[in-house]
């Protein structure tokens, strides 16, 4: 076998074991673990709790979230304080937040951040719960996440708490645990272009913390945790790259067997079908357009921060408030 063919092989089965063989052998492992529980001991007195809510422009819907905090949360009043942090808001997100009895409401200048999609959440969320079963999950999600006071780190606030804290707690000794009990909801970005340049703007932020933030340094992390980054985070945030390198080697072997002509014409396929999916409304066209926009924007996310590092800015995406 030449170089190439190696270089093509090995592309072709990290792409394909980072999505179809990582979960299935996470769902292998997690149910010879068996279940997971979370029980409170009942001799232990309920602590206090802080409810953080990032908010930027959202007048219309903050004295809502405030009062589904306060309603829907089974936890004593007396113990639960809602604090609404407003980031440079240019409406009345703050005179709101008060009015709907926020306990503390902190005006801070312009600076950032904040999460969702069918099909996706539900595999990503299948592979936190299991990856929670056997170590710890190595990511969380924005929308909503607790952490204990006393494990609380400051971050760079311009690096997103959903990736940075996991890795982070666990090199600490702590444990971040999924709990399919915790629930949030969020309206979907409208269109898969919206959708995309939400997740370019989310790998800006996200490239500094693998390159820069400590994810790549396995110290800390234990065998099993190790393995579960390499294998969710590294290869995921290198798919993008994996599929060119599988491509440029296709093209060039395509002399040398009916496989690599295959290779070419399948990931010709996907990408034709991406395109076509903004004209035919099908299910499998839809995947593919929803795949290839995601994957690309991983590099549009890196390209992004080479150029002019993380935009500590946000805008809620079109449609989603």
């Amino acid at each position: 076998m030449t170089a190439l063919a190696i270089v093509f092989w090995s592309s072709v089965a990290l792409i394909v074991y980072a999505h179809l063989g990582y979960p299935l052998l996470l769902s292998l492992l997690a149910r010879l673990r068996g279940p997971q529980e979370f029980r409170w001991p009942q001799d232990l007195a309920l602590p206090t709790v802080s409810v953080i809510v990032p908010a930027y422009a959202e007048e219309e819907v903050i004295q809502q979230r405030i009062a589904n905090l306060h309603d829907e949360i089974a936890f004593p009043r007396s113990k639960l304080e809602v604090i609404v942090a407003c980031d440079g808001s240019p409406d009345r997100t703050a005179q709101r937040a008060r009015e709907a009895g926020a306990d503390l409401v902190l005006e801070l200048p312009r600076g950032g951040s904040t999460n969702q999609e069918g099909l996706y959440w539900r595999y990503e969320l299948a592979m936190r719960a299991r990856e929670s079963r056997l170590r710890s999950v190595t990511g969380g999600n924005g929308a909503i996440y607790a952490t204990r006071r006393d494990a609380y780190v400051e971050v760079d606030p311009v690096m997103g708490h959903d990736l940075s804290f996991p890795f982070t707690l666990v090199k600490r000794g702590w444990l971040a645990l999924y709990n399919p009990a915790a629930v949030a909801s969020e309206k979907m970005v409208p269109s898969l272009e919206g959708e995309f340049a939400r997740k370019r703007r989310m790998m800006a932020h996200t490239w500094p913390i693998v390159l820069q933030g400590g994810l790549l340094s396995p110290r800390g992390y234990g065998a099993v945790y190790a393995f579960m980054i390499f294998s969710h985070r590294v290869l995921r945030y290198i798919t993008p790259f994996l599929h060119l390198v599988a491509l440029g080697t296709a093209i060039a072997l395509i002399g040398q067997g009916w496989v690599y002509i295959a290779a070419v014409v399948i990931q010709g396929a996907v990408l034709l079908g991406a395109l076509a999916a903004a004209l035919i409304r099908w299910r499998p066209l839809l995947i593919a357009r929803y795949y290839v926009l995601t994957t690309a924007s991983l590099a549009a996310g890196l390209w992004d921060w080479l150029r002019h590092g993380v935009d500590p800015g946000w805008e809620p995406a079109e449609g989603t408030r």
